[in-house]
């Protein structure tokens, strides 16, 4: 298992070349944002949100916003350290808190869930290759971590295989 300052500098180290294939295949823009989303995802969305990091000491003092979901999922199962699975249960958890909050500081409902999903429906519609490269750079640095942890399939999808 790699610790969490090798994690950081092979999220630094691979950032580039995963930028300039994204490039390649869709644009010079979504190469730059998908570059980005992979620091993002490596550095601040990390499978190891669930424990006390460097990734959730970067949120600040917004770290608090993180407990529900560190006491909620235990470290190194499918829910934090799987391919496609802990990213989507992440975005998802971030997208609700932020959600969450801005309902809670919008006074004139402005903020409400429905204008939220319809303003992230847009930026879908609108910006497509962007939003692909950011999923695909966010997902890339997952499996960096987990691979980088020794295996990238947790050991409750394994024994489905079975």
């Amino acid at each position: 298992m790699t610790s969490g300052k090798n994690h950081e500098t092979a999220t630094k180290f691979c950032c580039v070349p995963v930028g300039v294939c994204l490039w390649l295949l869709l644009d010079l823009q979504s190469g730059l944002i998908g570059g980005l989303a992979f620091l993002i995802g490596g550095l601040w969305l990390s499978p190891d949100l669930d424990t006390k990091s460097k990734a959730q000491q970067r949120w600040g003092i917004f770290q608090v916003l993180w407990w529900p979901y560190k006491k909620l999922i235990p470290h190194r199962s499918i829910w934090s350290h799987s391919p496609v699975i802990g990213t989507t249960l992440r975005l998802t958890y971030l997208i609700g808190v932020m959600t969450v909050c801005l309902v809670l500081i919008s006074p004139t409902n402005l903020a409400s869930p429905q204008i939220i999903f319809e303003w992230l429906r847009k930026l879908i519609e609108f910006y497509p290759k962007p939003m692909l490269a950011s999923l695909i750079g966010i997902e890339a640095s997952v499996w960096l971590h987990l691979i980088q942890d020794g295996d990238p399939i947790p050991k409750e999808l394994k024994r489905w295989k079975n």
